[in-house]
């Protein structure tokens, strides 16, 4: 400053413009806080939209394993609604089979009776099949022991070890389920050991 004496005037100015400075730097103040209010509001609401969107992609994934796991459940419902009921079917297939190995073909009196039987297993094989079931009948195949239950074991030189002999009941399985397995004898080694490698 100069060492002049200010007029009243001037000082006047030099006090408003002074005054102006002050307002403008309040006013700045106020503005920054305010974009610093208005800057963490905007980062609040980005956090509040990502827990949401984390939020809706869960509900979303969640639905989504629900519909697949109720469409599962349908699934097997309807593949295997018919299990209990087929179950119970089976000793009658078992029935019609036995009265066609013990009965005579050669008699002529009840020759008739024996067609009727086999018509009607038959029929009734085409049936079950056609709600998927399959017959398991393993005669001369390798023993497994996932669908044949082995009954005893038997020497014989003409199969390999492990081979199903013969077949005492059949087996069935329903739509890849096995439902009864086959119930066989087994052939062994002749040298009266069991081949353990099967």
């Amino acid at each position: 400053m100069s060492d002049e004496k200010q007029s009243p005037e001037e000082i006047v100015e030099q006090q408003d413009v002074e005054q102006n400075v002050e307002e403008v730097a309040e006013e700045l103040t106020e503005d920054q806080q305010r974009i610093v209010e208005l800057e963490a509001a905007v980062v609040a609401a980005e956090t509040k939209l990502t827990e949401q969107k984390d939020s809706v992609m869960r509900a979303i994934a969640d639905a989504d394993n629900s519909r697949k796991r109720a469409e599962g459940e349908i699934d097997k419902a309807r593949k295997y609604a018919l299990e209990k009921f087929a179950g119970e079917l089976l000793p009658v297939a078992d029935n019609l089979e036995r009265a066609l190995q013990v009965a005579n073909p050669e008699d002529e009196a009840i020759k008739p009776i024996l067609d009727g039987v086999d018509l009607t297993l038959k029929s009734f094989v085409n049936t079950i099949e056609k709600f998927g079931m399959k017959i398991i009948d393993p005669q001369g195949q390798p023993f497994n022991p996932d669908q044949h239950q082995a009954m005893s074991m038997q020497e014989n030189a003409e199969l390999p070890p492990n081979t199903v002999l013969a077949v005492m009941q059949k087996g069935y399985e329903i739509n890849g389920r096995l439902l009864r397995p086959a119930m066989v004898m087994v052939t062994r080694a002749p040298d009266g050991g069991v081949d353990v490698e099967a």
